[in-house]
């Protein structure tokens, strides 16, 4: 009976990891293409080991307009811990800029509605990293953007990093 129960479990456990794994494919097929621009770093955490430390611009401009806490965190105010959804607005390039938080207003045909995360006082937007292989670091130096799919549900996974010209950054592209 016991083996019965783990094989049972296992399958669903199988099943449950496959399903997820198919829903991100077709995220990162059917999603919607956003160029998000790269907000400086700590020089001395950009590139550890085989990965990149990121913040977005648009992290930035969504702080500032977020109800603060009483409490100071290093240089800037603390926001509460949090979920919401930012509307952002597409150029030509769909590279992305802050309209504002979405209220469930109707959005015109060159916006997107993303969401958002606050966790100990910073907004975050899908990934704080970019993982790469062990010295490819120099490859992504001149990242300048990080490029997203967003589904319809405003939930982003990150593809690649771009540079200023959002040109694509990866080892067979820099050689």
């Amino acid at each position: 009976m016991a083996k019965k129960t783990v094989l049972v479990a296992t399958i669903f456990i199988l099943g449950l990891v496959n399903w997820s794994i198919i829903g991100k494919e077709a995220h990162l097929t059917e999603g919607q293409i956003v160029y998000l621009e790269l907000a400086p770093v700590d020089p001395r955490s950009l590139m550890q080991g085989d990965y990149m430390a990121l913040r977005f611009q648009m992290a930035n401009a969504v702080h500032k307009v977020l109800p603060k806490a009483d409490e100071h965190r290093g240089w800037r105010q603390a926001v509460d811990a949090s979920d919401g959804y930012v509307v952002v607005g597409l150029d030509a390039r769909r590279v992305g800029s802050f309209k504002g938080l979405y209220n469930n207003q109707a959005l015109s045909e060159d916006e997107l509605r993303m969401r958002f995360r606050v966790r100990d006082g910073e907004v975050k937007f899908a990934t704080n990293a970019f993982f790469f292989q062990e010295g490819h670091a120099k490859y992504y130096e001149p990242a300048r953007y990080g490029q997203f799919r967003v589904d319809d549900k405003g939930e982003l996974l990150l593809v690649a990093m771009y540079d200023k010209d959002l040109k694509r950054l990866a080892p067979e592209t820099m050689e």
